[in-house]
C-alpha cells in the first residue's frame, strides 16, 4: 500500500567544493534532504511532496524544476512576489563539514503564512516531517500557527516525525530554543535527534536521557542517531543498539543524518518495524557519507543490493 508523505522546511541553494577549489551550485535544506533520501527508497505508491515558499526568481524556477525531476511533488509550494531561496556554503575538513549561510530574506520564512494551504496540505498527507530548522527560521506567529496544525494532524493519527536539528544561532536565546523544540517534540509521534546535539544544547549525559526527555514529551518513537556509535530506537518499552555501517573513508558527512532519517522513515513506512528500519538506514548513510554533496544519486546508494541484504 502506498500513502502521501510530506516534508514541510526550507530548500536552500547549496555551494560545496568541486575539483580544483570550483564550487558546484546544487539544492538541499536538511528537510528537503530527508524527502530526497525518503523517495529514493520508497517504492512508486507512495507520493512524496515538498511543503516550503519560495520566490519569483529565475533560481526559485531552477529548484522546483530540480525537485520535480526528482519525483518530488511541488503543487503546494507557494510562491512569493520579489523573494528569493536562501543561500548556504559547505565548508569541508578531513569529511567534516561547517557552513556558512545567507538565509535572512529566504521566502522560506513565510511558509506558514497562509495558514489555509497549510492546513489543506497537512490534512492530504499520511506522514508529515519536519525540523527544528523548521520551526527557527519562522516568526512567533507563524510557528504556533504550524504546531496547531501538527498537534491536530497527530491528534487524529497522522505520524509527525521531527528531527530536533538543532542550530543555536538560528534562535533569538536558547530559552526560546529548548521552549520551540519542546513543543516540537509534543507535538509528534516519532522523534529522531541526534545525541551530540542534544548533550551540548540540552545538556543530555546520556543517549537514555535523551530518549526519556522526548518520551515524556510524548514521542511514541524516539531514534536517536549516536554518529559512528550508531543508533538507538526506542519503542514498545525496549530500547534497541543499532550499529553503524563501517566505511571505508568519510568523504563528507553533509546531510548523513537527513539520508537516515529519510531511509529509515522509507523502511519503517513499509515494514511497520523501527530496528529493521535502522539498520536498513545505516547502509544508507554509510553510502551518502562516502560521496561529495547533500544529495546522492540513486544509483550511487546501491538501494537493490542494499534492500535484498
Amino acid at each position: 500500500m502506498g500513502g502521501k508523505f510530506l516534508s514541510i522546511g526550507e530548500c536552500m541553494v547549496e555551494l560545496s567544493q568541486a575539483h580544483d577549489g570550483y564550487l558546484r551550485k546544487g539544492f538541499a535544506g536538511d528537510t528537503f534532504n530527508t524527502a530526497w533520501y525518503a523517495r529514493a527508497c520508497l517504492p512508486e505508491e507512495w507520493s512524496i511532496d515538498y511543503f516550503t515558499a519560495l520566490g519569483d526568481d529565475p533560481m526559485s524556477d531552477e529548484m522546483l524544476a530540480f525537485m520535480a525531476k526528482a519525483g518530488i511533488g511541488t503543487t503546494q509550494i507557494r510562491r512569493i512576489r520579489g523573494k528569493t531561496p536562501g543561500l548556504y556554503m559547505i565548508n569541508l575538513k578531513n569529511g567534516e563539514r561547517s557552513f556558512s549561510y545567507w538565509r535572512d530574506s529566504s521566502a522560506a520564512r513565510q511558509l506558514a503564512v497562509d495558514g489555509d494551504r497549510l492546513r489543506d496540505a497537512i490534512e492530504a498527507a499520511d506522514v508529515i516531517y519536519f525540523s527544528g530548522i523548521t520551526l527557527a527560521i519562522l516568526s512567533h506567529e507563524d510557528t504556533e500557527t504550524l504546531l496547531s496544525e501538527l498537534r491536530r494532524a497527530r491528534a487524529i493519527g497522522k505520524l509527525v516525525v521531527f528531527d530536533p536539528n538543532l542550530r543555536p544561532r538560528l534562535w533569538s536565546s536558547f530559552d526560546a530554543m529548548h521552549s520551540t523544540i519542546s513543543e516540537g517534540g509534543r507535538a509528534s509521534t516519532l522523534v529522531m535527534p541526534s545525541f551530540d546535539d542534544e548533550a551540548s544544547h540540552f545538556g543530555d549525559d546520556s543517549v537514555g536521557a535523551t530518549i526519556h526527555r522526548y518520551r515524556t514529551l510524548g514521542a511514541h518513537i524516539v531514534v536517536v542517531k549516536n554518529g559512528a556509535e550508531g543508533a538507538i530506537v526506542s519503542a514498545d518499552g525496549t530500547s534497541t543498539a543499532v550499529p553503524a555501517e563501517m566505511v571505508e573513508q568519510v568523504v563528507d558527512t553533509t546531510s548523513a543524518g537527513d539520508s537516515f532519517n529519510g531511509a529509515f522513515l522509507a523502511e519503517y513506512l513499509k515494514s511497520h518495524d523501527p530496528v529493521a528500519a535502522a539498520h536498513f538506514a545505516a547502509k544508507i548513510a554509510a553510502k551518502v557519507i562516502s560521496e561529495h554533496g547533500a544529495l546522492v544519486k540513486p544509483e550511487r546508494l546501491g538501494l537493490r543490493t542494499i534492500a535484498r541484504a
